[in-house]
């Protein structure tokens, strides 16, 4: 009998054994990963203490040469007045250049207008020597048109110094603004 008992008590240790390695098992499957149980005596769990900045979806960047929308369709010089920027389109609708420009005091509405007159060099209503001035409206009495200055300078006006119309551009881009903008061509002024 003292056979019998003792292979009854190996059986049941190692019943009891499996037993406490299933029910451990079970509980590691079930448990959370170690960054998410909770640091002693703090009641936070360490994820709260990362610095995982949320995902961003990467910016799209913006494609300086699509064409400001509802600006019209053929040959133009489109203005964005918000966007400080001209953009010279071919009949195609397509920008074959885009710069920056530094708007005058005084800007013209929204709206199409045309090249009325062009002038190879003058000195600016603000006494600065220019050149390729393109003009194509007049608002409030003062001539609004495109201009570089010969110096390449393009500062922000001076409101205290008076009304001015000159929309400022690099040399470069007052270049290809004077061989693309002759009389008569379509200028769409954009908010």
């Amino acid at each position: 009998m003292a056979r019998s008992s003792s292979g009854f008590v190996a059986g049941l240790t190692a019943a009891a054994v499996a037993g406490v390695a299933f029910l451990a098992y079970q509980a590691s499957a079930s448990a959370p990963p170690p960054a998410q149980l909770a640091e002693p005596g703090s009641g936070k769990s360490p994820a709260a203490h990362a610095t995982h900045p949320p995902k961003k979806k990467p910016e799209k960047k913006k494609d300086v040469f699509a064409v400001p929308a509802r600006s019209g369709t053929g040959l133009r010089v489109v203005y964005a007045l918000g966007d400080r920027r001209v953009w010279l389109v071919n009949e195609q609708g397509k920008a074959t250049r885009t710069f920056e420009v530094m708007p005058s005091t005084v800007s013209p509405p929204p709206g199409t207008y045309a090249v009325t007159s062009r002038s190879g060099s003058i000195t600016g209503s603000d006494g600065v020597q220019i050149e390729h001035v393109v003009r194509f409206t007049n608002v409030e009495n003062v001539v609004i048109g495109f201009s570089a200055a010969v110096d390449g300078s393009m500062p922000s006006p001076d409101p205290a110094a008076g009304k001015t119309g000159g929309v400022r551009m690099q040399r470069a881009d007052g270049d290809a603004m004077w061989r693309f903008a002759t009389v008569r061509v379509k200028v769409v002024v954009v908010p």
